[in-house]
């Protein structure tokens, strides 16, 4: 073999066992805006907040919004991002791929001046670019949400939800998974003082607060606390991650005012645990790659048909009784609290036996019955109204895929690398076995993923969550047909390789 060729071949080989330690050095800025709309000024603040990272050769954006989706639902309009893109592209030479725009998926409302605001915020990161040390690695918090999706004894499954009841107790069986991995990235000066922290948790941020006005919920307060620990000028970016099915702890708490408050503490209390044991290195691999993938759409035409013929064996199965809620709820109560003799003192049932009546008794019979086919009737009525939600959602996605002649689907799939951290996004609202199943495949220890990303497509649930169609919001909220889940993870679990 001529020596030159051996020569290069050697090299080759030593370039391919350079460690992660030796990659370039990075330069970052980070900056955030308040986004609150003026006229709901009645809570806390909104912001969005950029980073911006750059290797020299690559310089990449991740932009978290406190807001509901980036396009498709809420005040951000689809044309946001295209238009964000296109300004900064122009202005600061950033191409449009590199650009990754998250959403908490917080209820609250931003100012209409929001794409002008976010060119503004990142501008501000890129002029403010300084040498980082990276770091990466997770914290744990198990305490502060819950899967809504409910496994009832029967085999369905319905999900907790303010828009409608829950069904009786005895007919629930099981709850589903949470995922309490908190994936940390922290960006340090040279110095050695924080820049920023990005952190991924899954939990939808809908507790509210007590006064009932705007608010940036969990993750917002989780950030502030985050930010007021880490120091002056440090910038805290929450990615919101596969919070489809997963709702704040006690979301049907009616005894107390409703306050995110107190979890968004104990995130940023578990995520700067986790932020504080990360050693920083001052070379890390910077990577982003962003891919389209075509995904199915659902016809729902068979299961609305099956809904509606649900609806009317519900109406069929109420019955008449002579109680209405005036009469049902003191006699309802009465028969639960005084035991075997709820119609008059023990003595009476007593004296009527022993003068051969049984009046009391046929009394007690009679109400008993009317009492269960009220609640009978509650609980048709309760499965009605949950029945008639999910079964308008499925109409309307039906009549979105029909005008789309049932085309696929294109959607943005992007891959983030910064040193071990790595992070698969999707513009839908992921359920969490979504996020256990790409991170228990990964071939990288440190794995997350993002929903809500780059765009709103509604809720994307698993192939078997969507063999429940029409009973919990995530399987009637959906545009897909069930092997999207499948095309989605092959897709992601290729790009997790190639990072």
């Amino acid at each position: 073999m001529p020596s030159v060729v051996k020569r290069i071949l050697t090299l080759l080989v030593l370039i391919a066992l350079i460690p992660a330690s030796w990659a370039a050095a990075l330069r970052a800025g980070a900056a955030k805006i308040d986004i609150t709309r003026e006229s709901a000024r009645t809570g806390d603040p909104l912001f969005a907040k950029a980073l911006v990272i750059s290797d020299g050769t690559t310089t990449s954006v991740l932009l978290t919004v406190d807001a509901v989706a980036i396009g498709g639902i809420g005040s951000i309009r689809d044309e946001y991002l295209p238009n964000v893109r296109r300004r900064l592209a122009q202005d600061l030479g950033i191409q449009p791929s590199m650009v990754l725009a998250n959403a908490s998926h917080c209820h609250g409302v931003v100012t209409p001046h929001i794409e002008d605001r976010t060119v503004q915020v990142v501008k501000e990161a890129f002029d403010k670019m300084v040498p980082v040390r990276v770091g990466s690695g997770s914290g744990f918090e198990n305490s502060i949400m819950e899967n809504r999706r409910l496994v009832l004894k029967s085999g369905r499954q319905i999900d907790v939800r303010q828009a409608y009841s829950l069904p009786p107790d005895e007919e629930v069986g099981a709850v589903g998974p949470v995922d309490a991995e908190i994936g940390v990235v922290r960006l340090d000066r040279e110095d050695g003082t924080p820049l920023a922290l990005v952190y991924n948790f899954a939990c939808h941020p809908i507790k509210g607060i007590p006064s009932g006005g705007n608010t940036a919920d969990i993750s917002g307060f989780a950030s502030q606390v985050i930010e007021d620990n880490l120091g002056p000028g440090a910038i805290a970016l929450f990615v919101q991650g596969c919070g489809g099915d997963i709702n704040p702890i006690e979301y049907k708490q009616v005894d107390l005012p409703r306050d995110a408050q107190p979890l968004g503490n104990q995130l940023a209390i578990s995520t700067l645990k986790a932020a504080h044991a990360i050693k920083t290195t001052s070379r890390a691999t910077l990577a982003m790659v962003n891919h389209t993938v075509a995904l199915p759409r659902a016809d729902h035409t068979k299961r609305i048909a099956e809904m509606e013929i649900e609806q009317q064996k519900l109406l069929k199965a109420l019955r008449g009784t002579s109680l209405n809620f005036k009469t049902f709820l003191p006699l309802y109560t009465k028969y639960k609290v005084t035991g075997e003799f709820p119609a008059e003192y023990s003595y009476r049932y007593l004296r009527d036996k022993q003068i051969g009546r049984d009046n009391l008794e046929k009394l007690d019979a009679r109400n008993q019955n009317d009492l269960q086919r009220y609640l009978n009737n509650v609980h048709t009525m309760e499965a009605l109204s949950r029945l008639a939600i999910n079964k308008a959602l499925l109409e309307k996605h039906l009549k979105r895929n029909q005008e789309a002649e049932m085309k696929p689907i294109e959607v943005e799939v992007v891959g983030l690398r910064l040193g071990d951290f790595r992070m698969v996004t999707f513009p839908a609202e992921l359920t969490v076995p979504i996020g256990l199943n790409l991170k228990r495949q990964s071939p990288h220890e440190q794995t997350f993923v993002a929903g809500y990303s780059n765009g709103y497509i509604y809720y994307a649930p698993t192939a078997d969550q969507l063999k429940n169609v029409g009973r919990a919001q995530e399987d009637s909220d959906c545009l897909l047909a069930p092997e999207w889940q499948a095309i989605f993870e092959s897709k992601a679990l290729q790009i997790l390789k190639d990072l």
